[in-house]
């Protein structure tokens, strides 16, 4: 449809979701994930001016999608609904669109400013007094989203540490890609599962990146297509992959300590940290991490996408951090 069209839409939605006709100003996109597209815009109603984000689901040609559990839009705004009721800083929903509003699945946001780019928050000075508390806020914001009652989102899959390792090894399998550091980075997962794991909602993608970061810290938690039911150590775990750091030093997204999160997640009522845990989930991280490298490699191909191909040749840089991590070098 045309960009015209389009913003007639939303404004109707918007409308017909808040009670409050509106004026738009602003559409604009934004760059946005694989899976989905994001954008930005303002609404004008009795002389108050709201800045919101419209997210929209895409469909995919991805057949390998399927293996790993991803929610719909609607469900994506569900679960932040229960987050933010949790004390999580999620985005604050606005509108859950619906077939009659003839914009695909999706959900309209509150925007919050503030800085995603990775490196800039690693790096940049404004940032330096942010650094110093965020581990610990990561610690309560993943206590929060860990108190969340799986029964107020009954559509999340449930994975043990055995799924979700058998899930990647489905998708190693798919493309019949066989590299030797791959297949042994797998073996080591199946061999050294966690025991006594509890079942939460977990984010599924916490990490730097995913947070919108002020000058004062976190400001909001991003990206909850990946929400699901499973064992709490693997938030903490996946904050840790070396990836995520974005050439910080910390081991803890690059800007804080592992006992400094541990510490706060505890003290927020989180569940007791086991490190032995969460280590089996920051090095499986890196089997993940290089699974999605060669997933996105390979749409990379198919859809002649040279950012997408330029991911899938960086496989190797994850399964390296793993060999370093399982050996005691960081």
């Amino acid at each position: 449809m045309s960009s015209d069209e389009f913003s007639v839409r939303l404004a109707a939605a918007l409308a017909r979701h808040t009670g409050k006709p509106a004026k738009l100003h602003d559409v604009q996109r934004l760059t946005g994930g694989a899976n989905r597209t994001t954008m930005s815009f303002d609404a004008e109603a009795g002389g108050q001016r709201r800045q919101l984000i419209l997210q929209l689901g895409m469909q995919t040609a991805d057949p390998a999608s399927a293996i790993e559990p991803e929610i719909t839009p609607e469900q994506q705004a569900r679960v932040m609904i229960a987050a933010a009721r949790a004390g999580a800083p999620a985005p604050r929903v606005v509108a859950i669109l619906e077939p009659a509003d003839g914009l695909g699945e999706g959900y309209i946001t509150e925007r919050v400013a503030g800085e995603t780019l990775g490196p800039r928050i690693i790096r940049d000075e404004r940032f330096a007094a942010a650094r110093r508390l965020m581990a610990r806020q990561c610690g309560e914001i993943l206590a929060a989203i860990h108190r969340i009652d799986l029964a107020e989102a009954p559509f999340l899959a449930r994975l043990d540490a055995a799924e979700h390792v058998a899930a990647h090894r489905k998708l190693a399998d798919y493309y019949g890609f066989r590299l030797p550091a791959l297949e042994l980075a797998l073996r080591w997962a199946a061999e050294n599962l966690p025991r006594n794991q509890r079942q939460t909602v977990v984010h599924g993608d916490f990490r730097t990146g995913n947070l919108i970061v002020g000058e004062e810290g976190i400001r909001c938690v991003l990206d909850w297509e990946l929400a699901q039911g499973g064992d709490p150590m693997q938030d903490l775990g996946w904050l840790c992959v070396k990836t995520w750091r974005f050439g910080g030093t910390e081991p803890v997204g690059g800007f804080g300590s592992r006992e400094d999160l541990f510490a706060a997640y505890e003290r927020a009522g989180g569940h007791p940290v086991a490190p032995e845990q969460v280590k089996f989930w920051e090095a499986f991280g890196n089997v993940k991490w290089a699974i999605y490298c060669l997933r996105l490699g390979m749409r990379g191909v198919d859809e002649v996408s040279i950012e997408r191909s330029a991911i899938g040749r960086r496989i190797e840089e994850p399964l390296w951090d793993f060999f370093n991590l399982i050996e005691g070098r960081e």
